[in-house]
């Protein structure tokens, strides 16, 4: 995807860029503006005053709507890295500031002299995050609390099991808590904890690109707070929708319908619920992002107050303190008096940490949404995520897409995800001159379904079967012709994989490769004729396989061999699922999907055992989203 300005930056220094890029888009929507660039180019290494800031914008936005996108960023850096001589990507003579500190030479997919930048705000706020809502976890008790005063949150989560119980408190039911590793816990048992929390965590969604069981257990600052920070936001955000809280309606705005609020991020949603509230206490102000404007207090005052239950006595005292430091503090005992004064401090509010701000709002929201009730007789065409819409979202999160996909058929409209999805499935097939990137405003929807034709090309390319799919489908939001273009770019994606390690492997003949593999792994017993066969509905032959293919593993003492209900195939599912992800396997399959024997899915966990097994054996695994 690199053009001529950035040609001179290799991968990993791309990969740099994008991570710190994404660190502050925070809400999500592929771009930053001028406020966040100043930082953003602090980060790695660059210092540029406001007026040099306003400059550049000037010449890259060229929609001048006052927000760059991934790409603009990448060639600003390559420009200013020029004027400065800069011989890394991030140098270690970067300006330290308070709060924040700088960890050199921190990973090894980096540059030597790469610096990543840790603030210790966010690890007292992940680590009391982790002592509030693990306390009660019998597991976690010899690890608990963690000492947030130093960096003790590091060492605490090289077990892995504050990351498997933090993924499940965040996503519940996603590991099977017979799969994590409790006692005896050897280097060789906490890198299969780390494994499965790696595995598990892409599954629902984080982007685990370039971390792997070695950089959790060295404790690397960077990707461990930002491998907490994606887990505990998607905590956060996940139920913040129209299906868990009916109450959103009441934030439509003039004009709106149901489907436009239900393709607002869930970051777009809570702007609109705290100047709901604001607008509910009779002030004037008005909040845009959770940085500059909640500087004050002011704002986060008001809210607490409206939301607060009578009885608990939040007041808005706090309004009468000049100093803002002492006014954000006298706000956060406020937000005490609900149990509500979490992520942020202080210095966190003055400072405008958009991040740990949007995580103190979710939080509220969460805990007291204050919203009004709906008319029973009103009836709500509401859009509730299917199973398989799940798991096609968090796969494509997964492998890092910008911006972040909340609502498939909103999110893929104009191309851009489906072209990064095809980039990862098979580099370079995307011509990306032949890519509008960005979308004159009279020409926007003709501009976008020229993507999605392209993209539909694309596929056919790539022998996708997309017999009546047309770019209008994709553009329009289709849900069934949109759902056969993604299953095909994870399909595509899963095949991409083993054809890195078996030559033999291509996107035609894959199924039956991997149907031979399986049966010539597997004893006579356990043989099968399809990912469809019905004898796959227990488990059991999975199970089976996965054995074969890392015999220590597998502890039968808690497998159900007679498997007679629903339930009971569900808890094998549920272990299998568990022990492939432990043993290295990409499954972003649920236990449903094995339960009902749902051919496709099924098929993808196979693909990746397959992978998994060629790794372990010599064939050498060349993928670039495998972890490390």
């Amino acid at each position: 995807m690199a053009n001529r300005n950035t040609a001179n930056l290799t991968d990993d220094q791309l990969n740099e860029l994008q991570e710190k890029f994404k660190s502050w888009d925070l809400d999500s929507n592929g771009k930053i503006s001028i406020q966040e660039l100043g930082a953003a180019l602090e980060t790695v290494g660059i210092k540029v005053a406001g007026y040099e800031l306003r400059q550049i914008m000037a010449q890259v936005d060229s929609n001048s709507d006052g927000t760059i996108d991934l790409e603009e960023f990448k060639r600003i850096y390559t420009s200013e890295k020029s004027k400065r001589d800069i011989g890394v990507t991030f140098k270690k003579a970067v300006q330290t500031r308070q709060g924040v500190n700088t960890i050199g030479g921190t990973s090894q997919a980096s540059v030597e002299g790469t610096t990543h930048t840790v603030k210790d705000s966010e690890r007292v706020a992940f680590a009391n995050w982790i002592n509030s809502n693990l306390k009660e976890d019998v597991d976690c008790a010899p690890l608990l609390p963690v000492n947030s005063e130093n960096s003790e949150l590091f060492e605490k989560c090289k077990t892995g099991i504050i990351l498997c119980k933090l993924i499940n408190k965040s996503s519940p039911g996603t590991i099977d808590e017979r799969t994590i590793n409790k006692t005896n816990l050897s280097v060789y048992r906490r890198h299969e904890n780390l494994m499965l929390a790696i595995n598990s965590a892409q599954a629902i969604g984080c982007s685990t690109v370039n971390i792997g069981p070695d950089d959790l257990d060295t404790g690397k600052p960077h990707l461990v707070l930002g491998l907490l920070w994606q887990i505990i936001r998607i905590g956060l955000l996940s139920d913040i929708n129209l299906a868990h809280h009916p109450g959103l309606i009441h934030l439509l705005e003039e004009g709106e319908t149901l489907e436009d609020l239900q393709k607002l991020t869930p970051e777009q949603i809570l702007l609109r619920w705290v100047n709901y509230h604001l607008r509910r206490a009779g002030t004037n102000t008005r909040i845009k992002n959770f940085s500059e404007d909640i500087k004050d207090s002011e704002a986060y005052t008001y809210l607490l107050h409206q939301i607060a239950p009578r009885e608990n006595g939040v007041d808005l005292s706090p309004l009468g303190i000049s100093d803002r430091h002492q006014r954000a503090e006298a706000m956060l005992r406020e937000a005490s008096k609900i149990d509500c004064r979490s992520f942020v401090g202080p210095n966190d509010v003055v400072e405008g940490n958009a991040k740990l701000n949007l995580a103190f709002v979710a939080n509220l929201f969460n805990n007291y949404p204050a919203l009004e009730g709906v008319d029973e007789n009103l009836e709500l065409d509401i859009h509730e995520e299917t199973r398989e819409e799940k798991t096609y979202r968090n796969w494509m999160n997964s492998m890092g897409v910008s911006p972040y996909v909340h609502y498939i058929y909103n999110d893929l409209i104009d191309g851009l995800i489906i072209f990064q999805l095809y980039d990862i499935c098979k580099p370079g097939v995307v011509d990306w001159n032949k890519v509008h990137k960005k979308f004159n405003k009279l020409k926007a929807n003709f501009e976008k379904i020229e993507n999605c034709n392209y993209a539909c090309e694309l596929g056919q390319k790539l022998d996708f079967s997309l017999v009546g799919v047309g770019g209008k489908d994709i553009h329009d939001g289709n849900q069934t012709l949109t759902l056969a273009l993604i299953w095909q770019l994870m399909r595509a994606y899963t095949i991409s994989i083993l054809s890195s390690l078996s030559a033999d492997t291509n996107n035609k003949n894959a199924e039956k490769l991997i149907l031979e593999w399986a049966n010539t792994r597997l004893d006579k017993s356990a043989k099968f004729s399809s990912f469809g066969d019905p004898n796959l509905a227990d488990s059991i032959i999975l199970i089976k396989l996965i054995e074969k293919i890392k015999p220590s593993v597998v502890d039968w003492k808690v497998v159900l061999q007679d498997a007679p209900t629903y339930e009971d195939k569900l808890a094998n599912a549920r272990y299998a699922i568990g022990i492939a992800r432990k043993v290295g396997a990409k499954v972003y399959a649920l236990p449903e999907d094995i339960v009902e024997v749902k051919q496709k899915m099924v098929m993808t966990i196979f693909a990746c055992l397959m992978a998994r097994d060629y790794s372990q054996n010599g064939q050498g695994l060349t993928d670039t989203h495998q972890a490390k």
